[in-house]
């Protein structure tokens, strides 16, 4: 295999790898057993606080996917490219 195929077939692996999603309903058993594994008791308020939390960390997640770390060189949309657009203050 060339190295020019081989460079193509790892970048469309990557590129798949980036489309799976998960089924709403399995994670939402993921985070439950997660909350139950810290302690937590279905019905109660610190279940309900634990769900949330755990809610807002992968919407954070999603965020800095997306955007990425706009003080440097983050990933995200604009790889690279200063918070205003262009290099500035980046070379």
């Amino acid at each position: 295999m060339s190295m020019r195929a081989l460079i193509a077939v790892l970048l469309s692996a990557a590129t798949l790898a980036g489309c799976v999603s998960v089924d709403p309903r399995q994670q939402r058993a993921d985070d439950e057993r997660t909350c139950r594994s810290y302690g937590f008791k279905p019905g109660t308020n610190a279940y309900a606080e634990c769900l949330q939390r755990i809610d807002l960390s992968r919407e954070d997640d999603r965020r800095a996917r997306l955007y990425g770390n706009r003080g440097g060189w983050g990933g995200g949309i604009g790889y690279g490219v200063g918070p205003y657009g262009g290099f500035g203050g980046y070379w």
